[in-house]
């Protein structure tokens, strides 16, 4: 089954997937194709609540968004959830970009002790980030044998976009060490920064 929420802001695609959800025959998978960046995390926050084990892949002008629910997905009224699930607009900046994997000028270990902090804490905000974006050195903070992945995973979980450019992990041979979140390039870099009200660089 597909479900086609381009062009459409929420909470209307958590609603849809909602009322899809509940109709969903068992062992099938649900598709949502989506092009808002709150809607995106929304609806992984919505997968994580009903059990579904949840796919993203990225398309050219979109995201398509594959949940496969575990079981039958109980919803008693769609707008209800919907309500609960969305976030309110945003009135604090929606994206952190991390283009290094310490914070702050001068102790190299010290930073990376305030950069993993960092992510903690905001892994523990009400209003977690709609996204968080990692490139340059940053990219090492997403991969294997880093003590940050675990909070990063935390953010994604409860909603945030994590990406890590590709570029960048193939330049410190990372790629197949990426432990969360999405590869993405400068091209959907340059337009999630330019689209966000507000982001934060570390």
């Amino acid at each position: 089954m597909q479900i086609d929420a381009r062009g459409i802001t929420c909470p209307k695609p958590v609603i849809m997937t909602l009322q899809a959800l509940k109709e969903l025959p068992a062992g099938e998978a649900l598709e949502v194709l989506v092009d808002d960046e709150t809607a995106l995390g929304n609806l992984t926050r919505l997968a994580s609540e009903k059990g579904c084990a949840l796919t993203v892949t990225e398309a050219d002008d979109h995201t398509v968004m594959t949940l496969v629910p575990e079981g039958a997905v109980e919803v008693a009224s769609a707008e209800e959830e919907a309500a609960a699930i969305c976030d309110p607009p945003a009135t604090v900046p929606s994206v952190f970009a991390f283009g290094s994997s310490s914070m702050g000028q001068g102790d190299p270990e010290l930073g990376h002790i305030l950069v993993k902090g960092l992510i903690y804490a905001l892994s523990q905000q009400d209003q977690v980030p709609s996204c968080c974006l990692f490139f340059n050195d940053g990219a090492r903070l997403t991969c294997e044998g880093s003590d940050t992945v675990e909070d990063v995973r935390t953010l994604e979980e409860r909603g945030c976009r994590i990406l890590t450019c590709g570029t960048c992990l193939d330049f410190h041979h990372l790629r197949e060490k990426l432990a969360v979140g999405g590869v993405t390039n400068l091209y959907e870099i340059a337009q999630i920064l330019s689209a966000q009200p507000g982001v934060v660089t570390v």
